[in-house]
């Protein structure tokens, strides 16, 4: 597989491949070893992207095997184990990478991120504090503002995600975040209009268009929002909002919705079906 590389190494101008044969056996194992990192690099690359995250750990976890002491492969363990949602694990990864001399602040924030995902809220918050304030990232201020949600500092909060929104051309994600803490904290109308702004760059995340439809009906806005769904979603949305009503006391506003939900849906929508049931059966929900 790896020939061709090699002639084309040997041919260079109008040099025959009678060249080749006078190449040094250094210079052809340089060249053989070049090609070896070029095919590595990219399978590594693979793995971190289009792989099964299950096969990328089991082939990270082998590599380290024959050689235990790289920290790239160790990175590339600990960002396929989060893939593979088993952030405990990668939080042990990337808590050697940190604790070796290559260690960086980008990986610290990787570990934050792998520590909050395992729900070790104060462990990442003392990873971040000791991240130096020149390392500004998406990400680390994306966990920084994740953090003082936790705290309940809001203040801190909406400085992190208005932060991190500026510092990323795909800002959906962390605009539906931060309207999320708003619905949280009872401000519906600042969470509706960041969920509005995050469906500008991303209009088919579905969880953005359900928070958009929550912030609205604890305002009693019962009315679908006007954002670009399909059929199926509609009829979720709809579920939504019923069930929204059904939980502020607006129980015959709930009932029509979900009417509404059950006639829109393309197929059987048990949940729906069920929900109006009980109700009808006049069963507290």
């Amino acid at each position: 597989m790896r020939h061709p590389v090699l002639v084309a190494l040997c041919l260079s101008g109008t040099v025959g491949l009678a060249g080749c044969q006078g190449t040094s056996d250094a210079q052809v194992e340089r060249a053989v070893k070049d090609v070896n990192v070029i095919d590595e690099s990219n399978l590594n690359d693979v793995m971190l992207t289009i792989a099964d995250p299950a096969e990328a750990v089991s082939y990270f976890q082998k590599a380290l095997q024959s050689e235990p002491d790289r920290v790239d492969l160790k990175r590339g363990l600990g960002k396929s184990l989060v893939r593979a949602q088993k952030p405990t694990e990668a939080a042990q990864i990337w808590g050697q990478v940190v604790a070796s001399p290559e260690g960086t602040a980008e990986d610290r924030v990787m570990l934050a991120d792998a520590l909050i995902r395992s729900n070790q809220w104060d462990e990442a918050k003392a990873q971040l504090n000791q991240i130096p304030p020149t390392h500004e990232t998406y990400d680390r201020y994306r966990l920084e503002a994740m953090v003082a949600d936790s705290d309940k500092n809001w203040k801190k909060a909406d400085s992190f995600y208005e932060i991190a929104a500026g510092l990323t051309t795909k800002p959906a994600g962390v605009l539906n975040n931060w309207g999320f803490s708003k619905l949280t904290r009872g401000d519906s109308a600042g969470a509706e209009k960041l969920f509005n702004e995050a469906l500008t760059y991303d209009p088919g995340m579905f969880t953005v268009k359900n928070n958009l439809v929550l912030a609205r009906a604890a305002q009693r806005k019962y009315d679908l929002p006007v954002v670009t769904m399909t059929q199926t979603e509609r009829a979720e949305l709809l579920y939504t909002m019923a069930l929204a009503a059904i939980k502020q006391g607006d129980v015959s506003v709930g009932k029509g919705l979900l009417a509404q939900a059950i006639e829109t849906h393309p197929q059987y929508f048990e949940a729906a079906a069920r929900s109006l049931e009980t109700l009808d059966a006049n069963v507290k929900l």
